[in-house]
């Protein structure tokens, strides 16, 4: 079965070809013989109820520097193709809930992974505050004399926006921490929304776990270890990445959180796990599966695509 597969996504020149998921993605779509299309998300335009965008014709290689070809511009209308991987990186903000608003015209008759309407209704730290038996101690404000008494009462906290991706502005404060001030006049001026405030996980120098579930269930793992001077586990910020096996406590978080991901349609998801703690949901582009089956782990981007195109199919 040949689908027509559109991917919405940032400029595609600039991706990191060796760790990056939606190419992993777009490879094993080509190699299963679908045809692909690109666009990014300014492209995009709604018309009388219709949902259009100038897409270009696709070809990818896992080759660094040589990574892709594109076809020229052509204005086609979304309901062409049977799949559209929504794969734009945050920050989620007004720009991108508006594209969700426009995806959700065409959903489900073009299955879009992830489902649009629940992307925008759960953001990564936003989604996890649903399972706060799961999570450590956290805040969510802006409010400086919230933030007060939470640190006197866990004496050591991470703070980082509301609305951040990959380990951008997050700060470790401990009690006695001098640039407390200036910190929150700086988070203050920089970010309109509230912050997530949370107690800090000392576990997080063994590593904070990156899982995968697709369609509900485990495709993987990798744990991320931050470099020495930092606080991040992010690969992108210098994080290791290294082999590992789901725990008893971390099968329960899958087996928990697994069924809602299934029910609002949140095909494709990255849960960070630190310690017993589960800190964030990753619904909006998730990454982390070309790490783990180079570390020999399940190769998740072919699951995705047998899910997908098992739900193509019942279409």
């Amino acid at each position: 079965m040949s689908l027509n597969v559109a991917v919405q996504m940032d400029p595609i020149e600039r991706i990191n070809v060796r760790g990056d998921s939606t190419l992993a993605l777009l490879l094993e779509a080509q190699n299963r013989g679908h045809k692909l299309a690109y666009y990014t998300p300014d492209r995009l335009a709604q018309r009388d109820g219709h949902i259009f965008a100038a897409l270009q014709t696709l070809q990818v290689r896992d080759v660094v520097g040589d990574h892709f070809r594109l076809g020229e511009p052509r204005r086609r209308e979304l309901t062409e193709f049977d799949v559209v991987l929504l794969r734009q990186d945050p920050p989620f903000d007004l720009a991108y809930i508006t594209t969700t608003h426009m995806l959700e015209r065409i959903h489900p008759r073009t299955l879009v992974v992830n489902d649009p309407a629940a992307v925008r209704n759960a953001p990564e730290k936003v989604l996890v505050t649903e399972f706060p038996d799961l999570m450590p101690p956290t805040l969510v404000t802006r409010d400086l004399a919230e933030i007060k008494a939470f640190r006197a009462e866990h004496n050591d906290i991470v703070m980082k926006p509301l609305y951040g991706y990959g380990g951008g502005a997050v700060f470790r404060i401990k009690q006695d921490d001098l640039n407390f001030g200036s910190l929150y006049d700086m988070f203050a001026a920089t970010f309109r929304e509230a912050w997530v405030i949370q107690k800090f996980l000392p576990a997080v120098r063994e590593g904070d776990k990156r899982i995968i579930l697709v369609d509900g269930e485990y495709a993987g793992a990798v744990n991320r270890v931050p470099a020495a001077d930092d606080l991040r586990s992010n690969m992108v910020r210098g994080g290791a990445p290294k082999a590992t096996e789901l725990t008893k406590r971390e099968a329960e978080i899958c087996k928990r959180i697994g069924p809602v991901f299934r029910e609002r349609g949140l095909l494709f998801v990255g849960i960070d796990v630190i310690g017993d703690y589960l800190t964030e949901i990753n619904v909006t582009s998730p990454t982390g599966l070309r790490a783990i089956k180079s570390l020999g782990g399940p190769d998740g981007a072919a699951l995705i695509w047998d899910k997908i195109e098992a739900k193509r199919a019942k279409a």
